[in-house]
């Protein structure tokens, strides 16, 4: 893999900065894990048990972000980018994807949630969800978990495909 260009989180940051910038270097390292391959290795299912590819990890951590975001904190009617296919999510079906498109949709989606991120005053400031309420802190949370997790499939599948390993 190249160089990495994250940026690491700061160990002094006030929450909102602690939060925001975990999500960002979780949001790196799919992009760093990505980084260098071709569309057909991206596509590549490298662990015969499972059906997961990075490109489909690109694909549904854009809808995530888009999900969690614009659908939940900003009440917007997004709709979903890749429906399900048989009951499996759609954006792991990645036989025919466009590369390009995909990244281009989870940059835009990054920068989306972002934007909708700055806009509240305060971690604690909810909204209502389906008969919940939601705060900014725990989306925030709860987007570092989902990277983290399927970065962790990443190194596997980035392993698996061309030996390269680590953050």
């Amino acid at each position: 893999m190249s160089d990495d260009q994250r940026r690491a989180p700061s160990k002094v940051a006030d929450d909102r900065a602690s939060l925001t910038s975990f999500l960002d270097y979780q949001r790196a390292t799919l992009a760093m894990k990505c980084q260098g391959l071709t569309g057909r290795q991206l596509k590549e299912k490298a662990v015969p048990t499972s059906g997961l590819s990075l490109l489909g990890l690109v694909r549904h951590a854009a809808e995530v972000e888009r999900g969690w975001f614009r659908r939940v904190l900003s009440g917007e009617q997004a709709a979903v980018l890749w429906p399900a296919v048989d009951g499996v999510f759609g954006e792991f079906h990645v036989d025919d994807a466009d590369v390009e498109e995909a990244f281009a949709l989870w940059r835009a989606a990054c920068e989306g949630s972002r934007a909708v991120t700055d806009a509240f005053t305060s971690l604690d400031d909810t909204v209502e969800y389906r008969g919940e309420s939601i705060s900014l802190r725990y989306v925030l949370t709860h987007m570092i978990e989902e990277y983290a997790r399927h970065n962790g499939h990443a190194d596997l599948l980035r392993e698996a495909i061309d030996g390269a390993v680590g953050e």
